[in-house]
């Protein structure tokens, strides 16, 4: 339920009804303090019982510590930074001085949909705990080898990678996703036509369906509150990453380049593979 979104957790600063419940108690800490209390947020339903987005990964991260008695970016440096050499990427952009004059500033778009204005940093410079769903920093070049160690079977077995691509959403849970990406179509499935049917895997949305001049049906993708997006096409052979750092997610001249990007890749890198 926690890699799936069905635990029935959401994020407080996206929700008015969390949002309402925080400010009613008085509490202090958000989604994006990265703490225990700021995780810690009522169920929006009950588990198993819908689908919805929110700090599920934050509580998966708790509980891979419980379970390895490991902390989270020891455990991740150990089985994926390591192991896939991508020496730009932790939790703690701090400690990586090799990567200070590269950090890339939070921007907005205008009110003229082109001109880019400095935008508000919504992360914690310090926190107490790191956080598993949206702590790590990482680089364009680094998230690539991360999905290609993916897609080549180097980070985890094949019977796992089966698992992650293989639908998770019962009839409920499915209505709920879908319901929602139609809602927010820009912000949360703008590569998806208006009327695909969407599942969840362990880890991104699944497509069960091909998109015409792009991903095959049973892809593996999702995107950040940046807009930064990211897909897996196992049948073709194909992973690829689209690396910004604009606000406000669902910003249509980065799900125009994205598009571009996709639709480069199956007509131009893919023809010429064939050929």
């Amino acid at each position: 339920m926690l890699l799936t979104h069905t635990v029935g957790l959401g994020y407080d600063l996206a929700d008015p009804d969390l949002t309402r419940w925080s400010r009613h108690i008085g509490r202090k800490d958000t989604n994006l303090d990265w703490s225990l209390d700021g995780f810690d947020t009522p169920f929006k339903f009950a588990p198993g019982e819908g689908w919805y987005y929110g700090t599920a990964v934050d509580w998966a991260g708790q509980l891979l510590e419980a379970l390895t008695g490991n902390t989270i970016e020891a455990y991740m440096q150990d089985h994926v930074l390591d192991p896939l050499k991508m020496r730009d990427t932790g939790f703690w952009p701090g400690k990586l001085d090799h990567v200070q004059d590269r950090a890339v500033a939070w921007s907005c778009r205008g009110d003229d949909k082109t001109s880019l204005s400095p935008g508000p940093k919504l992360t914690p410079t310090t926190h107490g705990i790191v956080s598993g769903g949206a702590g790590l920093y990482s680089t364009a070049d680094d998230y690539g080898r991360f999905l290609q160690g993916l897609l080549s079977g180097a980070l985890v077995s094949e019977t796992t990678l089966r698992e992650m691509f293989t639908p998770q959403l019962d009839v409920r849970q499915s209505d709920m996703l879908n319901a929602i990406a139609s809602q927010f179509h820009d912000m949360f499935a703008p590569e998806f036509p208006t009327d695909m049917r969407l599942d969840h895997g362990l880890g991104g949305i699944i497509n069960m369906a091909d998109v015409d001049g792009k991903r095959r049906k049973g892809s593996l993708s999702w995107c950040g509150m940046c807009n930064g997006r990211w897909w897996i096409d196992r049948e073709a052979g194909v992973a690829a990453v689209l690396v910004v750092n604009v606000l406000p997610l669902g910003d249509p001249v980065v799900n125009k380049l994205f598009d571009e990007l996709e639709r480069a890749v199956y007509g131009g890198l893919l023809h010429a593979k064939r050929s």
